[in-house]
């Protein structure tokens, strides 16, 4: 297998479906998508709100610090290709912009520099919604995959937005 410098991983802050025993997770764990190492657990340094929505009942990081709570997620270490992968689930630039965070791994550990994935221009209505600090795939609110073809999540945020 080919070495893997520094400098060719990203290190990437999960909060939601891709965690460990979350439903996406197997998009790290297969080797197959590309190298994801687990790195460990941490917390936003900035307050975000991150809540449930949609008929799919899926995670979203609103970009709006300073309202909601200190998230708590996992940190990996992913090489381009992967990160790619992600860039398309997270349909990034459409749906998700992402950024660099400091997130918060301990008093020993400080803080680590990550990619996180953040919903662009989120409605203030999305605001009513319960504030989590942390996600958990349950059976009273189950996550579900998005069927094949073309789903527009924008346009779902926007219906329930309306609705709140």
């Amino acid at each position: 297998m080919a070495q893997r410098t520094a400098a060719a991983l990203r290190r990437v802050f999960v909060y939601g479906t891709l965690k460990r025993g979350e439903p996406n997770h197997h998009l790290l764990a297969e080797a197959d998508n590309g190298y994801a190492k687990f790195i460990c657990k941490g917390s936003t340094n900035r307050r975000f709100p991150l809540v449930i929505a949609t008929r799919y009942n899926i995670p979203f990081l609103l970009d709006k610090p300073g309202a909601g709570s200190y998230v708590t997620g996992e940190i990996y270490e992913l090489d381009e290709p992967l990160f790619q992968q992600l860039d398309v689930l997270e349909d990034y630039r459409k749906l998700y912009d992402r950024q660099i965070e400091d997130i918060n791994v301990g008093i020993e550990g400080g803080n680590v520099p990550c990619w996180l994935y953040l919903l662009r221009n989120p409605p203030d209505s999305l605001l009513k919604l319960p504030m989590l600090t942390e996600y958990k795939n349950s059976l009273e609110i189950p996550y579900s995959r998005r069927p094949p073809g073309k789903v527009d999540i924008f346009e779902e945020l926007q219906k329930e937005a309306s609705a709140l």
